[in-house]
């Protein structure tokens, strides 16, 4: 019997609310969630114990009881301690979880948060690089090339970002077997991850075949030896604001605007939606919040142009 199964025998509707959250936390670790957002729901579960009667059975917990809480979390919980819209919209998503946890196992009769709206917050649109300011950029790191003293890294690495969209860490964990230029009319990425729990995220990108020489050129300055880029995340930031300085833009270039520049563009191509989102490494729940933005972007960059 698995652990999280076993963990839950003792779980009834009389059970009160402190070890039913431990129960919770045991089961969200079995699932490998990270210890972050096991960290996080605990706490929003804890402010819930100091709200509710001590002893409070889970069977007896009421939407009224939960919405009470709710506007008590949001008005600053007596001691004028404000809460973020971030905040509120995560601690909703925790009571809402976890009573449909209880709920879906049996533990309790009814779900009392079912009822219970999520206000989602969306954050404000992030900066991308216009078609002329790619241009630009790319001009800037393609000269860089040609100096007295050449250097291949901002091109093969801007470029690299423009084309995959891939995140920092993500850049940073690229080993030489991760770029396959088997059929060099079709390279590719292999998107890695270390640990088990961020398997889900593992991909195969594109890269286009304009790319390897700049690359091999690259290889063959550098030598890295295992790591493509073996620097540290704050000398890669170094070299894109190098880019941006060249290139004479107000922006400064970074890892995230790379990515949504990259997001944008195949948006803007009308590639398949679920294409781009494979192309991201997010769920499907993530893809709702990056879709709404992506089509705000391009409003935005069509107004532009």
């Amino acid at each position: 019997m698995p652990l999280s199964e076993e963990n839950m025998l003792h779980i009834d509707q009389n059970t009160s609310l402190y070890p039913a959250i431990q129960a919770w936390m045991i089961y969200l670790q079995d699932q490998n969630k990270s210890i972050y957002t096991v960290k996080a729901f605990e706490g929003d579960l804890r402010l819930l114990t100091e709200f509710l009667p001590a002893n409070k059975s889970i069977g007896l917990v009421t939407t009224s009881d939960l919405q009470h809480f709710l506007s008590w979390i949001e008005n600053g919980r007596g001691k004028n301690i404000p809460c973020s819209p971030k905040s509120l919209s995560r601690r909703i998503t925790t009571i809402k979880s976890f009573f449909n946890w209880l709920f879906s196992n049996g533990r309790i009769p009814t779900d009392p948060a079912e009822k219970i709206l999520q206000k989602s917050v969306i954050s404000p649109l992030p900066e991308v690089l216009t078609d002329d300011e790619q241009i630009l950029a790319l001009a800037a790191a393609a000269e860089m090339l040609e100096q007295d003293k050449p250097d291949t890294r901002p091109y093969t690495l801007f470029k690299l970002l423009l084309e995959t969209g891939i995140k920092k860490s993500e850049c940073l964990n690229i080993k030489l077997q991760h770029i396959d230029e088997s059929d060099p009319a079709h390279p590719f990425l292999f998107v890695r991850y270390p640990e088990a729990k961020d398997r889900n995220k593992e991909r195969k990108i594109p890269i286009s075949s304009a790319w390897l020489p700049y690359y091999k050129q690259y290889l063959e300055q550098y030598k890295p030896e295992d790591t493509v880029f073996p620097w540290s995340p704050r000398r890669l930031e170094y070299i894109l604001e190098d880019i941006s300085k060249a290139a004479k833009l107000e922006k400064h270039i970074s890892f995230s605007m790379c990515r949504w520049t990259c997001a944008l563009n195949d948006f803007r191509k009308n590639v398949d939606r679920d294409v781009i989102r494979q192309r991201l490494g997010i769920s499907k729940i993530q893809w709702r919040e990056i879709h709404m933005k992506l089509s705000q972007l391009e409003k935005e960059v069509t107004k532009i142009i």
